[in-house]
């Protein structure tokens, strides 16, 4: 409940700071047009799977804490087995949302929008692309270093009341402290990371289709 709470308010403070970016750009495309007409929808796309990411992989992580818990009081097979399994969501998510925000708008500039008589060239197909890229960096931004500031003043606080105040060991149940400790390590090295390696994964793949189409251009 407290990393979903978390996550809740994040949220809505990082729509608005799209909903603002989307509209630059939608007027520095259709009013200075200076760009491409799909740019303001890509750079959506891209931060809408990048939260996507690091918030199923941060439910997952929850739902399995819990679980992991009481395989590992059975065997140690069984405690790893799930974490293992809960640690794969994150990367099939990761890998598999990404290839499908690439994938699909490549399909939709290259193959879709010709059949309406509007054609786009390969480069121009890049930089739309790179739009989104730049929209879930946009959204890791926010995920990883917003979550990595909660995640550490919440442990400091936890440390400082608990270790040195109390002088109760870290992580005890007695301080009270401790929930917000855990509720920081979900948000900051989970949801964070999610957002984090979906950018990182777009991040590359764009960069080496642009450095293909440079390359071919020069040729």
């Amino acid at each position: 409940q407290g990393a979903m709470a978390y996550l809740k308010r994040q949220y809505s403070v990082v729509t608005i700071v799209f909903i603002v970016l989307a509209c630059i750009l939608g007027y520095m495309a259709y009013g200075l047009q200076v760009q491409n007409g799909v740019v303001p929808f890509a750079f959506l796309t891209g931060g809408f799977f990048s939260g996507l990411c690091g918030f199923l992989g941060m439910k997952t992580a929850t739902m399995a804490s819990n679980r992991t818990t009481a395989g590992a009081r059975e065997s140690l097979n069984n405690g790893l087995q799930v974490a293992f399994r809960a640690g794969a969501v994150m990367g099939l998510v990761v890998v598999g949302f990404a290839l499908v925000d690439i994938t699909g708008w490549f399909i939709i500039l290259y193959k879709i929008f010709p059949l309406f008589g509007k054609e786009y060239h390969l480069s121009t197909i890049t930089v739309v692309m790179l739009t989104f890229g730049m929209g879930a960096s946009t959204q890791a931004l926010f995920a990883r270093v917003g979550g990595g500031i909660f995640t550490k003043a919440a442990d400091v606080g936890a440390d400082l009341v608990g270790k040195v105040e109390a002088g109760i060991p870290e992580d005890d149940p007695r301080n009270p402290a401790t929930i917000a400790d855990n509720v920081g390590d979900n948000v900051g090295d989970v949801a964070g990371m999610g957002a984090d390696l979906y950018e990182s994964y777009c991040g590359s793949i764009l960069a080496t289709a642009a450095l293909g189409v440079a390359a071919a251009a020069a040729l």
